[in-house]
């Protein structure tokens, strides 16, 4: 499966009937070739961290997915990349950091692992205007409370850089997942801006509880509500009224371009809750812009894929 035209028409008609003037997808991945070749390696042979056919619907090289996504009206996105050993995360920082001066519309997204160095390493990401963290603990396989990463925490709590967390024990659990050592974490250092990916699945109800409890708690939509994802990790239909409540730290995901469908129908599924236009609004535009800035649309008469510029 890859990328139409069509794919982008159904996207672009989604955020046109909402008045919106593009839309912001805080989960998207761009990492080194070689490091996403070996990513698409491991969802090709259903490894035991997915567990089940997952082809990758947009499996182009890096340009043609920039096009993808400029061609879909996404005006700000990020390069959620993450080590899953060791002597990885600063390397894969200076990638991501010339990844940001390259693609402007991407948010100048990092990385960290618990390691000797890792509060150097971040101080300095968060000194080259690194604006969102990626925190991988199925992949990475550590304790968000591991001690060296106790001022990593303090440091982007105190410079209020967000956090999108892979938290929850979804598609399948790993040693240090679930809503028990977040809640740790969190009990520790209130004011850290997490965005809890995939929704916390399938602890839903126990991540939307943590959100409630600590303002600075986001959880993102990637993947979640998806005929895919609720063919397997359903989302209760007694939680939407939590959903609503908290229409304003929820912001749009994907996993661009790792998903086994197309691109609209993470929109589709968030619609069909039923959860109104404006809740919309601010899941795919309103609550990302909040937080990291709007983007610019297009001007008038140039193609989209070439008007994305930095926030001013």
């Amino acid at each position: 499966m890859s990328g139409t035209s069509g794919d982008a028409d159904d996207v672009v008609r989604f955020w046109q009937r909402l008045g919106l003037p593009g839309i912001i997808d805080v989960h998207t991945h761009f990492m080194p070739e070689r490091v996403l070749s070996k990513v698409w390696a491991y969802f090709d042979s259903a490894g035991p961290l997915t567990g089940m056919e997952w082809p990758i619907a947009y499996r182009q090289d890096e340009d043609e997915r920039l096009a993808l996504l400029r061609s879909f009206g996404v005006l700000r996105f990020t390069s959620m990349l993450y080590p899953h050993k060791a002597g990885m995360a600063a390397w894969l920082n200076g990638w991501a950091a010339d990844f940001a001066r390259r693609v402007p519309d991407c948010l100048h997204t990092a990385t960290f692992f618990p390691e000797e160095g890792v509060d150097r390493y971040v101080r300095e990401a968060v000194e080259a205007g690194a604006r969102v963290f990626k925190s991988h603990l199925q992949v990475g396989a550590y304790d968000a409370n591991d001690p060296l990463l106790e001022p990593v925490w303090g440091l982007l709590a105190e410079a209020g850089i967000p956090v999108v967390m892979h938290c929850g024990s979804g598609p399948a659990p790993g040693r240090h997942t679930g809503p028990e050592p977040v809640g740790r974490l969190l009990a520790r250092h209130p004011r850290l801006p997490l965005i809890v990916a995939h929704m916390g699945m399938p602890e839903y109800a126990e991540f939307l509880a943590l959100a409630e409890t600590y303002r600075e708690v986001r959880l993102d939509t990637t993947m979640a509500f998806t005929d895919f994802t609720e063919g397997f990790s359903p989302f209760p239909p007694d939680g939407r009224g939590r959903l609503a409540a908290l229409g304003d730290r929820i912001l749009l995901g994907t996993d661009f371009p790792n998903i086994p469908y197309p691109y609209a129908h993470q929109l589709h599924a968030l619609e069909r809750l039923e959860l109104g236009d404006d809740w919309l609004r601010a899941v795919c535009h309103g609550n990302a812009s909040a937080l990291f800035g709007p983007g610019r649309p297009p001007s008038p008469g140039r193609p989209f894929s070439q008007g994305i510029h930095r926030n001013g």
